[in-house]
């Protein structure tokens, strides 16, 4: 069966609006996530103030986008006689809880439009996914890439939100397009759109610094395998990163401008206080007060941030346990259980059909034929190099808090997957291959659609589904806050006229549910619970309290093993559970 190029449009057209409405509408009920309380405000900070002072451990491209919309807003009162702004050295969540829940903003109206870039932005990804594949592979490749994408949950859940998770992977992917277009072509308008897209992806987030040595490698096996002279692919590479550290100082420059030098160099000064690269730090605190250099300094500050960050991990809760050192099997096993298992069982196709189709035995003239197939197949073997380098990559962080930070290689896996499938779908037995394939794709249809519109909280068949998803993993994989205002549905169909709350998320848990909203925190004693109470948990706190310290995790543990004996009388949304204490 052939597909022309018309008919591919329009399945494309129709599942990007596809994408689109249902990003849209499931988003309504979705209060605000714990990383949208810093980066939406700070956002508005930097195209308002023109001043970096909150949040530079994400570069600004997409709070700027997202934050775009609520310039239109009108009567936003911004806070900047507080101590969140004035005083303290980035104090983003006092500031976002300040800015949206305190000042007398219209705090859902500001969330939703800020949002609508986000959904957008996750449109131009599932455009170059389609397109990439289909100029690479051909139609069919083409839509089942973009399938793969329009019916990915962890796609559907982040390309709602106010995060640069999403704004990674399309980094990455657009930036890779673009960077062997320019290896193939090296034209002056290609050397142009390569150097943008490099330092449009540099702005996204500062995991992409991989695209460097990324990049680099991919100049030197194209120039290796007979593509042309060395001197022609270091210009190259020379002139894209330039032009994409141009781009990035013309973005940070802007956002400094207001932003006072004395208080930008004790900033940076306070934050690289413990920063183990002492020539690195003190040469970003030299630069943080000079006019040319200061944008730089501040894109300098971010990056060493995050190298600070991964290293030192984040306290969460992973199969039974509790660490702030993270684990080596952390993001396999999130990724096998997080990610459609009708996709696992695709990938496990292509994998098996890709070695089946090496008919001779690897070990006879390998290198030979590596170098034969790397120039027939530069693309393939391209982005097999990134998703190698990004999983190696995230296996040695111990950051471990959410399959999110896998994103980058899931557009890549979707194109390589459809080529492979795609392929195998030729030949004898077509009636029987269809068939199994038509099933597994209204498998992944069903899967995905009947959790609408919970998608942060998917889960596959190996575990059963979204309900014990917490007793495996929690955090942005499952609960980020983002069922508060379904609580407060709970708290007024019920009438229960105060709840206790132990709260994981970006919103102020008072902002919705007034004067109904009693605090709880973990390790308070519960005797201090009157009888008869109602409380609320969120599972990021409840598992933590009851995860088995890891060895040499020295923090308050336990403290949620009494709830043991208790039943929850409604879980909201998968992610926070609703105690009656008697």
């Amino acid at each position: 069966m052939k597909l022309n190029n018309q008919t591919t449009n329009i399945i494309a057209a129709c599942l990007l609006l596809f994408v689109f409405f249902i990003c849209l509408f499931s988003m309504s009920g979705d209060s605000l996530t714990m990383d949208e309380l810093a980066h939406l405000p700070a956002g508005y900070s930097y195209l308002t103030q023109k001043d970096m002072r909150l949040n530079p451990e994400h570069p600004p491209l997409i709070k700027e986008l997202a934050a775009f919309p609520l310039v239109f807003i009108k009567g936003i009162n911004f806070p900047s006689e507080i101590k969140a702004w004035k005083n303290d050295v980035n104090g983003q969540w006092d500031f976002g809880n300040n800015f949206l829940f305190k000042s007398n903003n219209p705090a859902d109206k500001m969330i939703f439009w800020g949002r609508i870039p986000m959904i957008l932005f996750l449109i131009l990804l599932g455009f170059y996914i389609f397109k990439w594949t289909k100029e690479a592979f051909g139609n069919k490749a083409g839509l089942l890439s973009l399938f793969f994408f329009s019916f990915s949950p962890t796609f559907l859940a982040h390309g709602r939100l106010v995060t640069t998770d999403v704004g990674a992977a399309a980094g990455a992917f657009i930036a890779t397009y673009y960077f062997l277009k320019v290896l193939k072509e090296p034209s002056k308008k290609n050397i142009i759109l390569s150097g943008i897209a490099f330092g449009l992806a540099e702005l996204c987030k500062f995991s992409l610094i991989l695209l460097i040595p990324f990049f680099a490698l991919l100049a030197i096996i194209h120039w290796f395998v007979g593509f042309g002279n060395w001197r022609k692919y270091l210009k190259i590479f020379i002139f894209v990163l330039l032009i994409g550290y141009v781009l990035v100082g013309i973005f940070y420059q802007y956002i400094v401008l207001n932003y006072p030098p004395e208080k930008q160099v004790s900033d940076t000064a306070f934050i690289l206080n413990s920063f183990k690269i002492r020539p690195l730090a003190n040469l970003l605190i030299w630069m943080a007060d000079k006019p040319i250099l200061r944008g730089y300094s501040q894109y300098g500050l971010g990056l060493a941030m995050v190298l600070q960050r991964a290293s030192g991990g984040n306290t969460t809760y992973f199969l039974g346990e509790v660490s702030a050192a993270g684990w080596k099997n952390y993001f396999p096993i999130v990724y096998l259980i997080k990610e459609p298992l009708v996709f696992h069982i695709f990938t496990l196709f292509a994998i098996l059909y890709a070695v089946y189709l090496i008919k001779k035995p690897f070990w006879k003239n390998t290198f030979t034929r590596m170098k034969d197939w790397i120039k027939e197949h530069f693309t393939e073997f391209s982005m097999l190099i990134f998703i190698g380098i990004y999983w190696a990559t995230s296996l040695n962080s111990n950051l471990n808090i959410g399959v999110r930070h896998l994103l980058p290689v899931f557009p890549f896996t979707f194109s390589l997957v459809a080529l492979m499938i795609v392929k195998f779908l030729k030949g004898p037995y077509l009636k029987l291959k269809y068939f199994v394939f038509g099933f597994l794709i209204l498998w992944q249809v069903v899967s995905v659609i009947k959790i609408y519109p919970h998608y942060l909280a998917y889960f596959n068949e190996i575990i059963g589904g979204p309900n014990l998803g917490y007793t495996y993993v929690v955090d942005s994989n499952l609960d980020w806050g983002q069922d508060l205002k379904r609580l407060k549905q709970l708290v007024d169909e019920k009438g229960i006229e105060k709840i206790y709350v132990d709260y994981f998320g970006g919103t102020d848990a008072q902002y919705y549910l007034k004067t109904k909203y009693a605090p709880w925190w973990g390790t308070r004693n519960p005797e201090e619970l009157p009888k008869g109470s109602y409380l609320a948990v969120s599972a990021t706190f409840l598992q933590g309290g009851r995860g088995t310290p890891a060895p040499g995790f020295n923090q308050p543990q336990g403290f949620y093993h009494w709830l043991d004996e208790y039943t929850p009388i409604a879980k909201i949304g998968y992610s926070i559970f609703v105690y009656y204490i008697n």
